[in-house]
């Protein structure tokens, strides 16, 4: 007799235009489920898929005996973190698996190591491959994670596991939910990452051209909400052009003490240089407001602990 675990599993699992890798995908999630957990759902969020993963989850949804799965068909294509919301909206565990991607490129015992982990006091345990991260998403995580204060370094992550503290204090922090590794990592509950070796990379988890556009326009938002990176630009931007007007300054001056101008050049380089410098000083006074804003609202939260110890009855 197998003791199987008593927690509630959910398994939210992003799926877009993933006919050929989703059946294999959803069949090793199935077994994983049902031959560790008393009780499991599966929720497949079928972003607008165009090809016929919506078939397939539903064939090989039958081979399913006690894991209950639905598919959440979203009206249009969404892109991954709205889709994702979405099927968090929906399910009810103790603990709940995130899966952005079909992208079966680890052992099935991943599965279970990660939730072990998450059983010795972490809240949320992400699972990434052991390999070279393409160059665009190396760059953004460098530059993310350059400009903001987060502790927790962000990286490529094929899945994770978060516990309902999580979800409830996510909630509680913000309803609206642009990136969710970034609050996650912002939430003030223990993190832990472990790395898998890769055993299977499917060249098929690229994407197509729409969830490529959708993952560009996603990294610059992110950058502007989640960093300082306009702020910083800005305020380089405006030292530089202080300095340019200073130089002018001094150069108008200089002119027209040894020089004979024509009538009137002084004059106007000296109020050019000044309007630019104010101009650009105005712009950065602009831009830092902009980022309080962002920051109550999209970083709204009040306080953060990790754990409370009871020491005395």
């Amino acid at each position: 007799m197998v003791n199987k675990e008593k927690n509630f599993i959910s398994a939210v699992v992003y799926v877009h235009n993933a006919e050929e890798r989703v059946g294999q995908f959803l069949k090793t999630l199935i077994e994983v489920l049902e031959e560790n957990f008393e009780h499991s759902e599966i929720i497949c969020v079928n972003d607008g898929s165009a090809d016929d993963s919506a078939a397939v989850i539903k064939k090989v949804s039958q081979t399913a005996a006690a894991t209950s799965i639905s598919i959440l068909n979203m009206s249009y294509f969404h892109g991954l973190e709205t889709a994702m919301n979405a099927g968090m909206d929906l399910t009810i565990g103790d603990f709940v698996f995130e899966f952005d991607s079909t992208i079966l490129d680890f052992d099935e015992s991943e599965i279970m190591k990660v939730y072990h982990r998450s059983l010795e006091g972490y809240d949320i345990v992400s699972a990434s491959p052991d390999k070279k991260e393409r160059l665009s998403s190396k760059l953004f995580y460098k530059v993310f994670d350059c400009f903001t204060e987060l502790t927790y370094k962000l990286s490529t992550e094929r899945f994770r596991i978060l516990s309902r503290r999580v979800i409830n204090r996510i909630s509680s922090m913000n309803k609206t939910v642009p990136y969710r590794k970034a609050l996650y990592a912002n939430c003030g509950l223990k993190t832990d990452n472990r790395r898998y070796s890769v055993q299977n990379d499917m060249a098929g988890g690229r994407g197509d051209k729409k969830e490529k556009n959708y993952r560009a326009g996603l990294a610059v938002d992110l950058l502007i909400l989640f960093t300082e990176v306009g702020y910083r630009f800005s305020l380089i931007m405006t030292v530089l052009m202080m300095s340019m007007s200073v130089f002018m300054v001094v150069y108008s001056v200089t002119i027209y003490l040894t020089s004979h101008p024509i009538a009137g050049w002084t004059t106007t380089i000296l109020f050019l240089s000044l309007a630019f410098f104010g101009l650009f000083a105005v712009l950065t006074i602009i831009v830092k407001y902009l980022q309080l804003l962002v920051d109550l609202v999209f970083k709204r939260k009040q306080y953060s602990f990790e754990s409370i110890e009871k020491l005395t009855k």
